[in-house]
């Protein structure tokens, strides 16, 4: 079985989202970044635009973010915005 992420999306007065993913992808102040399994220890400064979580059976959740960071160790996914909110789940 293939390894998955803990993500959790969280704004200043909520949590928008948290599970288990098999890859998120970020839009940072750097470019846009893809996390998997394994990925290295990482903070990354967050620039304004979507959060897209893809799940185990393929499907995707949806957030947007601004204002914020994302963080990655040992398979957790932290993304900590100002201002989030869930889009979509496709």
């Amino acid at each position: 079985m293939a390894k998955s992420l803990s993500v959790s999306v969280v704004s200043a007065d909520q949590q928008v989202w948290t599970g288990e993913a098999t890859m998120v992808v970020a839009k940072t102040v750097e470019g846009e970044i893809g996390i998997l399994a394994g990925h290295e220890p990482m903070l990354a400064i967050l620039a304004v635009g979507d959060v897209r979580v893809t799940l185990a059976d393929g499907s995707k959740v949806i957030a947007k973010a601004e204002d914020g960071f994302l963080s990655v160790d040992n398979d957790i996914v932290t993304v900590v915005a100002r201002k989030a909110e869930l889009v979509s789940s496709l």
